[in-house]
């Protein structure tokens, strides 16, 4: 698996992702009805960088990370995640995120965050607290599932050592 720079050509394999991981309404509080052209805003644009992990010719996964705050808050960094249906499980997540870690490093950043992540995305919680990141606070009911309904999300947090 080789993690690199997303190119405009990669987003024909990455909006299928960010499409089905949205419209799933599981994980992510993006309008499950967003276009193509708000994705690319969102996951592109936005973002200081964004990667994508890929074998073969075949993106895996993807990730961006940014600031999650201006001014005195712009040293800790947030990153969102994004994995292939058909990549789950094979250590993709995993990977995207110990290479976060080191690109937020070079980038200068101190900390990073992540804003909400879903208390019922029990494998991803697993995953960031094998990464070092600790549960700083709780939203209580901030979620909408589409199955659950309302459930918390979590604040995660760690320091970037350098």
């Amino acid at each position: 698996m080789n993690i690199r720079p997303l190119t405009a050509a990669d987003f024909d394999q990455v909006w299928p992702i960010i499409q089905t991981v949205v419209q799933a309404q599981e994980t992510y509080a993006f309008d499950p009805d967003m276009d193509r052209d708000m994705a690319w805003k969102l996951w592109v644009e936005l973002p200081q960088v964004t990667y994508v992990a890929e074998k073969d010719g075949q993106i895996l996964g993807t990730y961006y990370l940014k600031p999650n705050a201006a001014g005195p808050g712009n040293h800790v960094c947030n990153c969102g995640y994004m994995t292939a249906p058909a990549a789950r499980g094979q250590g993709v997540a995993s990977a995207l995120c110990a290479h976060s870690l080191q690109i937020g490093r070079e980038l200068g950043f101190m900390a990073m965050q992540f804003n909400s992540v879903v208390s019922t995305n029990e494998t991803a919680v697993a995953l960031w607290k094998r990464h070092g990141f600790e549960i700083v606070g709780t939203l209580p009911k901030a979620y909408r599932h589409k199955t659950k309904g309302l459930v918390d999300c979590y604040v995660m947090y760690r320091m970037l050592e350098r």
